[in-house]
């Protein structure tokens, strides 16, 4: 770890341990957090529940002294900006949103109320924020390494098929952080001699036409990244895996739902820190003075269940390197 990454992890820990009491809280205040989704509900319960488990966690809940106005785009990002309009005309306290797409029209919304991204690809990047340590403005919360993570998982999945050559990676054309996890797999891919197909798919009802290419094309295994559409419809995307016999690699939390192998960082518990900055900014805190922070653990999770399931025997070296195993 570098030594200005050390310092950023630094910063954010020391601003985000500020005790609870430290900023007053109006007694028997009802406050109103807008979420900004930009999948579905069903397909973001997991995280959803985190981020509420954490405020319970805090002292809030839903009914009692927090209202939250929920507005989902349903994977067509297209809809994100009038989405996030409505919640900024409601008046409400603090928006939490997560993504490139939703965290980006949060921001054209809005620069009076603060929001808190419970997960981003690259918040620099994505050009939400100009500095981690100290972001500014009105939005602050967790970013992670999207593309880099993207660009590794190539590497795994080498380690797991030495002798597959033909990678494909599936993606959503309509993120704009997608450019840059493209150039990064494609970088890693040359290093790696293997041929990366992109093979795209903006909603779910175009999954199984990019499978059916892949199939055209012979492609030995795929790669996928955190594209809240990619995310909501993880076990689709794995149920064609397995049916069309193709060895998986994406985001951790896709090896759960039937994907070969999982790696990246924990989604579920990056919303359930974004309670933490929702806490503080009711407590007063400018979120233009929290550092935002960057997820620094992450997990290789191997499913042996479905690797059997394709005939795919994995070597011992991914096997040490997992995190979990799922039998």
């Amino acid at each position: 770890m570098n030594n200005r990454r050390r310092l950023i992890l630094a910063l954010s820990a020391s601003a985000l341990a500020v005790p609870s009491g430290a900023f007053g809280q109006p007694k028997g205040k009802v406050w109103r957090i807008g979420f900004l989704g930009s999948a579905t509900a069903q397909g973001f319960a997991r995280q959803l529940d985190a981020l509420l488990e954490g405020l319970r966690e805090l002292g809030y809940v839903e009914g009692k002294n927090i209202v939250i106005e929920y507005r989902w785009a349903e994977g067509n990002y297209e809809r994100l900006p009038g989405l996030a309009v409505q919640l900024a005309r409601l008046g409400v306290d603090v928006i939490v949103t997560h993504s490139t797409p939703g965290t980006r029209a949060a921001k054209q919304s809005t620069t009076a109320i603060p929001i808190v991204m419970a997960a981003i690809g690259d918040a620099v990047a994505a050009g939400v924020v100009t500095n981690l340590a100290r972001p500014g403005g009105n939005i602050t919360g967790n970013t992670f390494f999207n593309p880099e993570l993207a660009a590794k998982r190539l590497e795994i999945i080498k380690d797991a098929m030495p002798r597959a050559r033909r990678i494909a990676a599936l993606l959503n054309p309509d993120n704009p952080i997608t450019d840059a996890v493209l150039r990064a797999m494609q970088h890693t891919a040359k290093s790696l001699k293997l041929d990366l197909q992109q093979f795209v798919a903006r909603e779910p009802a175009e999954l199984d036409g990019a499978f059916a290419a892949m199939a055209t094309k012979r492609i030995e295994a795929f790669a996928t990244s955190e594209d809240p559409m990619i995310v909501a419809n993880a076990k689709v995307i794995a149920d064609l895996a397995t049916r069309r016999k193709l060895p998986s690699i994406g985001f951790s939390e896709f090896a759960d739902v039937g994907g070969v192998l999982g790696f990246g960082a924990n989604i579920a518990e990056m919303f359930h820190r974004a309670a933490i900055y929702v806490d503080k900014i009711l407590k007063g805190a400018k979120p233009g003075d929290l550092p935002v922070e960057q997820s620094s653990k992450f997990e290789i999770v191997v499913n042996l269940r479905t690797a059997r399931t394709l005939g795919v025997k994995l070597p011992d070296l991914v096997l040490q390197r997992a995190d979990r195993v799922i039998e």
